[in-house]
């Protein structure tokens, strides 16, 4: 079953760090920043368009992300991102 975006939600435009170059910021994002191109309505404005990175592209939503409310999305992310964070420090 396929699930569709929350509308008013954006969390995959804020929560996760983004390395690819996104038009409008050339060295991607970093987690917790709103993509440049997330539109004040949190759609985003480059959704169908070519210069839209694979990684988001590739990002699919589904129940289990998207959970039941915007802020269940961002914590969620959130999570994600620090569990697949490379540590920082001396190695």
């Amino acid at each position: 079953m396929t699930h569709l975006c929350r509308p008013g939600c954006g969390a995959c435009c804020i929560a996760p760090s983004i390395s690819s170059i996104i038009p409008g910021m050339a060295g991607g994002k970093p987690a917790g920043v709103a993509c440049v191109q997330l539109a004040a309505d949190f759609s985003c404005m480059i959704f169908a368009r070519p210069g839209r990175p694979g990684c988001c592209a590739g990002l699919k939503p589904s129940a289990e992300m998207c959970g039941d409310s915007r802020e269940e999305a961002l914590a969620y992310l959130g999570h994600l991102e620090l569990a697949t964070a490379l540590p920082v420090g001396p190695c």
